[in-house]
């Protein structure tokens, strides 16, 4: 079986490949070229090929992120929408980035970046694979400590929604909460939100 004939069973196994995808398997990256400029891949950003008929869904920008940004991790309402809990349609991709982290240049898709320290950005991370990538996506529990830790920025109506969906849906325990509020230092606030959902 000939490189080019494994590359494009992989980019279709994969949903989208890397020149880095290539190199791991020890094929040549100057594949990815030759097969762009013959069609065969289609270039979906720096970097990224996909096949020319390829799907390319929601999660596949969310591939590429992760794909494109090494530390980041999907949070907050990207978070949220990954997990099914609220109605918020977010129009950025929203990822957390460890603090003193250049922030990408992506032209698509638009980031929003949460800046966070310690424990509050290394705790609660899940990495789920798709389409043979990995997503690195806080934990709902996690998501949700953070929804109120942001709440200045995406809202406490976002908030308490994202806390009350994900209870009534027995999707976060209130150990989980209490263990992220500590860590995100957001108990004091989310102690009567808390309080009333159990109630």
């Amino acid at each position: 079986m000939t490189q080019t004939i494994q590359i494009l069973e992989f980019a279709q196994h994969r949903g989208m490949v890397r020149a880095a995808d290539l190199r791991q398997h020890g094929w040549s990256p100057q594949l990815l070229l030759r097969l762009h400029q013959t069609g065969q891949l289609q270039r979906v950003s720096r970097g990224l090929y996909s096949l020319p008929n390829g799907e390319i869904t929601e999660h596949h920008t969310l591939i590429e992120v992760c794909q494109r940004v090494p530390k980041g991790v999907l949070c907050l309402l990207t978070a949220l929408r990954y997990h099914g809990i609220g109605t918020q349609q977010p129009h950025a991709v929203w990822l957390a980035l460890p603090e003193g982290t250049q922030a990408p240049a992506l032209d698509y898709p638009t980031l929003r970046i949460a800046r966070l320290r310690g424990e509050a950005y290394s705790e609660g991370i899940q990495t789920v694979t798709e389409h043979g990538a990995p997503i690195r996506v806080y934990s709902l529990a996690k998501t949700v400590t953070d929804c109120f830790k942001f709440r200045n920025k995406i809202g406490i109506d976002v908030a308490l929604e994202a806390l009350k969906d994900a209870w009534h849906n027995k999707r976060a325990t209130m150990a989980e909460l209490r263990h992220f509020a500590r860590i995100n230092r957001v108990e004091k606030v989310m102690q009567p939100y808390l309080e009333s959902v159990a109630a």
